[in-house]
């Protein structure tokens, strides 16, 4: 936020296009912005909690839509939803949407005890023994149980 107000202050010193304040005004906006998105993912994360829970169903979904051409000319493209289920130990079940990709129903299996952990947007799976490949709880990149930091974004791999 602080790098727009800055910016903008800058390029209405030296644009001929837009002065000062108006550029000011418009670095405060976008600035505003971005401290808004930020205090809304804070106050997001802060409404989750961790639990644990067991995947108690994996269903495949056959599916179509209207894909809309130019005009009012359509048609309908097929595609696979995957779905696995989890069971919290309260009894809220939750569920796993992914469409047109297979990799996480392949990772969960029926059994499986997995954990939510508060503030991220992921799942971790208990028992890695048996994997070959596990996903980054921060940024869901899929990695190689191998390593200890995730190739993507850094942070440690829960193993």
């Amino acid at each position: 936020a602080l790098m727009a107000i800055i910016g903008f202050f800058i390029y209405g010193e030296v644009s001929t296009e837009m002065d000062n304040p108006q550029a000011i005004y418009i670095g405060c906006g976008i600035g505003g912005m971005f401290i808004t998105i930020a205090i809304l993912q804070i106050i997001g994360r802060g409404r989750t909690t961790t639990w644990d829970g067991t995947v108690v169903d994996k269903k495949v979904l056959k599916k179509r839509r209207k894909q809309y051409n130019t005009g009012n000319d359509y048609y309908w493209q097929e595609y696979t939803v995957f779905v696995i289920v989890i069971k919290s130990d309260s009894g809220k079940e939750y569920s796993i949407r992914d469409e047109d990709d297979d990799t996480q129903f392949n990772y969960y299996q029926i059994g499986d005890r997995v954990r939510r952990h508060k503030g991220l947007n992921s799942y971790e799976k208990y028992d890695k023994s048996r994997d070959s490949i596990v996903f980054c709880n921060a940024c869901a990149s899929l990695n190689d149980i191998k390593d200890e930091f995730c190739f993507r974004c850094k942070c440690p791999l829960l193993k």
